[in-house]
């Protein structure tokens, strides 16, 4: 069955849809069946691959709203192996039409349902809001990623995340589960970039991933192409970090993939050293829930 992971930050500007596109053109790259689902109204994501927006288009909003299926839903990506399941900016109105619907939390995880079996990554790019939109995706979630950058305010906005999380854990979905903290947008240069990085290794310990995504012009160029950045320039810095990430993420879970998998996503780009990162966990693991974050950095 595949593995279903959210990209979420309710904070605005930190990289989900540069995330949740990259990561997944990645996997895809890798010969791995994957899908991305764009659960937000602005819909960055569906034209980030090349999808111009189109109203009459099925989309996540039919899916919420049970007046399609999934499989009418999927479209076709310049990678063979990613699919997308596009969004429209009438997917606001599902914040308020579900208001009164039942199992309002759990539309997506149904919708989403019929295809774990043919993807082993679906990937969701949530909107930057604790709405009804990114609570759906976070029900329907195995785990979420947390793209953030080293700032200080992005460290607020990570406790009122992880609240939330906690909350789902508790009524919802059980099994909701941590997948990392990526930073993004990275310059390792400034001193604030090194203090919030030492107490986001204190609090989350192994849960922070150790590949970053640094900032890159060619990351933020490839979505006017209407191109992932493995494809609009694979040997740029952004597109070897995500390569990087997905390598991470495969890791955290070897059960589920084979060692041929991971050798084919060792190939050099441009002489980087894609190898598996070092002490990558097995399973994901309780975010520790008895230390307070220092947010004085």
């Amino acid at each position: 069955m595949g593995r279903v992971i959210a990209v979420a930050n309710q904070k605005g500007g930190v990289g989900k849809t540069t995330s949740a596109i990259n990561l997944a053109s990645s996997f895809a790259a890798a010969e791995v069946n994957t899908l991305l689902v764009d659960c937000d109204p602005q819909s960055n994501a569906t034209s980030g691959l090349g999808l111009t927006k189109d109203p009459d288009r099925i989309n996540t909003y039919h899916l919420l709203m049970g007046a399609a299926s999934p499989d009418e839903a999927l479209q076709t990506t310049s990678l063979e192996q990613l699919w997308i399941i596009p969004s429209h900016k009438n997917l606001i109105g599902a914040n308020l039409e579900l208001v009164e619907a039942d199992r309002r939390e759990f539309r997506l995880r149904d919708a989403l349902a019929p295809l774990r079996e043919r993807f082993r990554f679906i990937v969701l790019d949530c909107p930057p809001a604790l709405d009804l939109l990114t609570l759906n995706a976070l029900v329907a979630a195995d785990a979420v990623l947390i793209p953030m950058q080293a700032e200080y305010f992005a460290l607020e906005g990570i406790s009122e995340l992880l609240d939330t999380v906690e909350r789902i854990r508790a009524g919802l979905n059980p099994e909701l589960a941590i997948e990392g903290v990526v930073l993004t947008m990275f310059d390792e240069r400034t001193n604030l970039a090194q203090q919030v990085t030492d107490e986001l290794k204190r609090y989350f310990g192994e849960k922070l991933c150790a590949t970053t995504i640094p900032r890159n012009i060619r990351l933020a160029e490839a979505p006017s192409h209407g191109k992932p950045a493995l494809l609009y320039d694979p040997r740029s810095k952004g597109a070897e970090s995500y390569i990087r990430l997905a390598k991470e993420i495969i890791e955290r879970q070897p059960s589920a993939f084979s060692h041929q998998l991971m050798e084919e996503m060792s190939v050099d780009v441009d002489g980087a050293d894609l190898q598996p990162a070092a002490g990558a966990e097995a399973k994901v693991e309780e975010i520790p829930a008895a230390t307070e974050m220092d947010k004085t950095a």
